[in-house]
């Protein structure tokens, strides 16, 4: 007879062990594996718990339950607590055991929940994998209050078979998982690649980078922060297909801290839920997002010193896998990469544009300029040859008119080829007006508040607004001296140019170039973000007062 049992045991597992190998699908295995195990055992209901590190528990197969079990959805088998779970989580299960009886019966008896179908016990086997605890199954039949050592010891190897089985497949998952994931590395880097061609500066293109993230991954959280001068911003964040923020966000510092510990971590790190939603807090603050369970986040390697960014995602999964963090990892070198593609594609725009504006300048020096200095010779030549006559010559004054206006537009043009090629910015911009102040006949007094640098383009676009209003004063203020101040906050800067001249008693009417000039001096600053005031008045002068707005990187 026992040899008979032992036979039935060896048909059991073998069975077992090739269901356990027809799929890849879990909860198809699972079902599958459990109704062949009562079929060949002859009990008549199973079901089984996976229980993770934190103890919660979920029902993810069921075989033959009664019905009491199956109301409202299964709601018995998915809520409340029951004996074995609780021993599970004790860590006082570690063998197949009898249960006396099962609680979640018992409940449906108490409160009537329908038929048990005479189930009262059953036994719980655990589900293992070397050392790592997977969950539970259960198996019980009608009136069977007792499992016998051989009828355990079958089901604990059963369970050891499930337990493999069950971590051969996540591994498989996981590599599964990790191609996919490395094969949508590629098609984002593709479009990255194509992402710094249409971003003119670092913000757009922080903006395309949270948006491509979006598109090419089910993560469904992204966001970009930098750090300058040990100040945090938020770049850009996009949650559920939109962009949440587009403009420079200061971080709190509790974030900041986190933020610090992913710098200094040189690697990809796991985020809870509560710190990817301080995060979503800072540009919606009513906004929370349901599907976010956990998050990760990752330095991104700048080579650009003093620049320092984080990226960081959120995840609809309880924490992330090793695949993540690994392509995490690999995401950050491409958009750091790209970065840095952004910055050399500026500076070559940066380039050409001062080469054609060099090109300019020598074309209308070597052309324009000398045909204005041959007129201007020749007409010095004409009025001598004409005034050395006995009678003057009627034309000797409009020669000497010629003249004099040849010279004016002489002086012009080679003020108009300095704007285009302003040589003096190299020794900083006031002592540049300084320089170009005498040529125009002015003593110019400058005044400087504050350390910072200036970015090249608001110290260009100052440049030029202050060429503009010194012309001003050589053409319309009637005095020799004009004073240039420039104040220098942590935010903005505060630029002026002020004489004490007549102010507009001789200012052109709006028709005229000076408007013009106006004009273009408002545009220069507007398009910085900023803004240009003029106050002129015939008694007390007038003063020209420009206000940009400092970036983050030069604060």
């Amino acid at each position: 007879m026992s040899e008979e049992v032992g036979m039935q045991e060896m048909v059991t597992l073998k069975t077992i062990a090739e269901t356990l190998n027809t799929s890849n699908d879990l909860n198809f295995m699972l079902d599958t594996v459990v109704g062949k195990l009562l079929e060949l055992t002859g009990l008549t209901a199973g079901w089984m718990f996976l229980i993770n590190e934190r103890g919660d528990y979920s029902c993810v197969s069921d075989y033959n339950l009664p019905p009491a079990l199956l109301r409202k959805d299964k709601e018995p088998m998915r809520t409340g607590a029951c004996w074995c779970v609780n021993r599970f989580r004790d860590g006082r299960l570690n063998h197949a055991v009898n249960i006396i009886n099962c609680k979640r019966l018992e409940d449906a008896v108490e409160f009537q929940w329908g038929d048990t179908q005479d189930i009262t016990h059953h036994a719980t086997v655990p589900l293992r994998s070397g050392d790592k605890m997977l969950g539970l199954l259960n198996v019980a039949a009608p009136a069977k209050e007792h499992f016998s050592d051989s009828e355990l010891a079958l089901l604990q190897g059963v369970a050891y078979q499930i337990g493999s089985a069950m971590e051969r497949m996540r591994l498989y998952r996981a590599e599964q998982q990790r191609a996919d994931l490395y094969a949508k590395v590629g098609e984002f880097s593709t479009a990255l690649g194509l992402a710094v061609n249409e971003c003119s500066n670092s913000d757009a293109f922080s903006v395309k980078v949270v948006q491509l993230l979006g598109q090419h991954y089910d993560w469904p959280f992204a966001a970009i922060i930098q750090q300058k001068n040990g100040m945090f911003v938020l770049q850009a964040t996009y949650a559920e297909g939109k962009v949440l923020a587009t403009s420079s966000v200061l971080v709190s510092s509790e974030t900041a801290n986190h933020m610090n510990r992913v710098i200094h971590s040189h690697r990809a790190t796991s985020l809870s839920a509560i710190e990817v939603a301080e995060i979503l807090s800072l540009c919606e603050p009513d906004q929370t997002m349901k599907s976010i369970a956990s998050g990760m986040a990752v330095p991104l390697p700048y080579h650009t010193p003093g620049e320092t960014g984080v990226l960081v995602m959120g995840l609809g999964t309880a924490g992330p896998v090793q695949a993540d963090l690994e392509v995490l990892e690999a995401l950050a070198e491409h958009i750091a990469a790209a970065w840095e593609s952004l910055k050399l594609a500026e500076n070559r725009r940066e380039l050409a544009r001062l080469e054609e504006r060099n090109r300019l300048a020598r074309d209308l020096h070597d052309s324009v300029n000398q045909i204005l200095f041959s007129l201007s010779l020749t007409a010095k030549g004409a009025e001598s040859m004409l005034s050395g006559s006995e009678q003057q010559h009627p034309a000797a004054e409009a020669m000497k008119d010629i003249r004099s206006l040849s010279q004016e537009a002489l002086k012009e043009m080679r003020a108009l080829i300095m704007q285009l090629r302003p040589a003096g910015l190299e020794a900083g911009l006031l002592h540049a007006l300084q320089e170009y102040g005498t040529s125009q006949g002015l003593q110019v007094v400058v005044d400087r508040t504050g350390v910072q640098s200036l970015p090249r383009n608001i110290e260009e676009a100052l440049w030029r607004i202050g060429q503009e209003a010194l012309n001003n004063i050589r053409k319309h203020a009637d005095v020799p001296t004009a004073e240039v101040t420039l104040k220098l906050s942590d935010h903005e800067v505060v630029f002026t140019v002020t004489d004490q001249g007549i102010g507009g008693a001789k200012r052109p009417k709006a028709s005229s170039g000076s408007s013009l000039g106006l004009s273009i001096m408002k545009e220069r600053a507007e398009s910085l973000g900023g803004r240009l005031e003029l106050v002129s008045s015939s008694r007390k002068g007038t003063t020209v007062t420009a206000v940009i707005p400092l970036p983050f990187e030069s604060v």
